[in-house]
């Protein structure tokens, strides 16, 4: 009898090790998120927070998702919908989120779906999904994560939900692109079990780093998009599946990448002040470079900022209008590549960002995106192509 009982743990022990193994073999290039494209509907929405009408997709909190479908109901049509504009990246509908507040006047929004399988101990997972911001935003945020958990975040709150991210978006930047998608993709480790993945921002307000965007309108549009103080992106296109490196498996996370290919070179202009000089011509005075899609201010365009910051400190009555300005090879490149898309509109939010740290009013602050229709007049016959580029990648000032 005891010979029977050792036998049969050993049968059982084979057989446990044998599913273990067909488990993982079959997540294998299999994408573990159910409906990731959200084409499935197991009903057709009419309205906005419907997240749960496609298959799989619920809200976890009180606060309702949205699922954008190509249909009849203009709100939440595709591409366009009250939010915005955009085509879907995968079929033809997409999800979207709430993921950013001021003062968190709007509640964020967060969507929820079961894994088809629990993600196994100590494996690796390739994580990729594609967000757009809305244009209905005044704001872009860098924090538009995915968190795998055992257990789903199940709540009617409408409170944000704070947790640590397990994929987050490769770069400090706010991601500004609109009219396309952008990739976000990363690896993740699994601890064993986890078996719900959830879309938002988990981060505190004051942890999410995020800039002022100016709302753009298509000229083609016959309804109006109005702006909300607010950072709102549509989601596609999620998927989750299992590295297996030993056969040579990669994550294809490669956005980023070709930003040493292109010019590093900062122009710096000097400025000479006098005491003739009005206060707003002071200001108008200074400009601000940077370093092909780039959006990081040097060590003279701090002190530059520094030194506007005391003079609007000491002149309550100044509203300053940021202009913001990139060059056309930074166009030729954001068409391809999301990462440098809208490089005027992340320079003012750099600067933007400076001046309301350092305590400015956002009330006194205008942003104005002028793209690469306006050359530096400071541009002559004897720069070279780089130095010519270098010069209209730049701030510029105009106290209003």
């Amino acid at each position: 009898m005891l010979l029977n009982i050792r036998s049969m743990k050993k049968i059982i022990g084979v057989f446990v090790m044998i599913l273990l193994a067909s488990a993982v073999f079959a997540q294998e290039g299999v994408n573990l998120v159910q409906n990731g494209s959200f084409e499935e509907m197991d009903k057709k929405p009419k309205r906005l927070g419907k997240i749960d009408a496609a298959t799989g997709w619920i809200s976890p909190t009180g606060v309702r998702a949205d699922v954008f479908v190509d249909g009849k109901f203009e709100e939440i049509g595709v591409p366009m919908n009250v939010y915005g504009k955009e085509s879907a990246k995968e079929g033809e509908n997409y999800a979207g989120i709430t993921v950013y507040s001021f003062g968190q006047k709007i509640p964020r929004s967060y969507a929820t779906v079961k894994l088809n399988s629990p993600m196994k101990k100590g494996m690796k997972y390739c994580v990729e999904y594609y967000v757009s911001l809305a244009e209905c935003s005044k704001y872009a945020i860098n924090s538009v994560s995915a968190k795998f958990s055992k257990k789903s975040f199940g709540t009617d709150t409408k409170l944000p939900i704070y947790d640590e991210p397990s994929i987050s978006p490769f770069s400090d930047d706010a991601i500004t692109a609109r009219y396309n998608w952008t990739k976000v993709c990363g690896i993740y480790k699994a601890d064993g079990g986890e078996r719900w993945l959830t879309m938002g921002n988990f981060m505190s307000d004051e942890n999410t780093k995020g800039s002022s965007v100016r709302m753009k309108k298509d000229k083609d549009w016959d309804f109006k998009v109005d702006e909300i103080a607010a950072s709102y992106y549509y989601i596609d296109d999620i998927s989750v599946r299992l590295l297996d490196e030993e056969k040579g498996d990669k994550c294809e996370c490669d956005y980023g990448q070709e930003i040493e290919t292109y010019s590093t070179t900062v122009y710096e202009r000097s400025v000479v002040l006098n005491d003739e000089m009005s206060v707003n011509e002071m200001i108008e005075a200074y400009q601000l470079f940077f370093a092909f899609g780039k959006d990081k201010l040097s060590t003279e365009g701090k002190d530059a900022l520094e030194f506007i910051t005391g003079i609007m400190k000491e002149n309550a009555d100044i509203v300053l209008q940021i202009n913001g300005h990139n060059n056309v090879q930074e166009d030729l490149v954001g068409k391809k590549n999301d990462y440098y898309a809208d490089m005027d509109i992340k320079r003012i939010g750099a600067v933007m960002k400076y001046f309301i740290d350092a305590g400015i009013d956002e009330s006194r602050l205008m942003s104005n995106p002028k793209g690469a229709e306006y050359p530096n007049s400071d541009i002559n016959s004897m720069d070279d192509e780089d130095l010519r580029m270098a010069k209209n990648r730049r701030i510029t000032f105009k106290v209003r």
